[in-house]
């Protein structure tokens, strides 16, 4: 796994020996591998590698619901954490993993509908005595 992608893409931006479409090629792989970039840095990408007349074949992707820009909010939406303070600990074990708040709630048929349609409603011989 690339770890900085942005330090392997830059040298392959800047060669002048490269056509624009490769360019373009490339700076698409590291939209979608990011799921998405901001503004600025979308900005200076494109006027670093001089294919502003040719940006919107980026931009256009948006229209394929692939997130070009990705939004403050969008990277912000978490699930809803449990108030686990009381609980005791282990000495190593610091942090409760997302996964387990999701399927106490499944247990307990809390989950949010919206967020997951296909887990929130129990079938009709649900006698409420746990997971199954």
């Amino acid at each position: 796994k690339v770890k900085d992608s942005m330090r392997v893409l830059l040298p392959v931006l800047l060669n002048k020996s490269h056509e624009s479409y490769d360019k373009i090629r490339a700076i698409l792989l590291y939209i979608f591998s990011t799921n998405g970039t901001t503004q600025e840095n979308l900005e200076k990408l494109i006027q670093n590698v001089q294919i502003e007349s040719d940006s919107d074949m980026i931009r256009n992707w948006k229209y394929l619901d692939v997130p070009v820009i990705s939004t403050f909010a969008a990277q912000q939406h978490k699930y809803p954490r449990r108030d686990r303070s009381s609980e005791e600990t282990f000495q190593l074990s610091r942090w409760t993993p997302v996964i387990k708040d999701v399927m106490e709630d499944a247990i307990e048929n809390k989950l949010d509908s919206k967020d997951w349609p296909y887990c929130s409603r129990c079938p009709p011989t649900w006698n409420g005595s746990g997971a199954v």
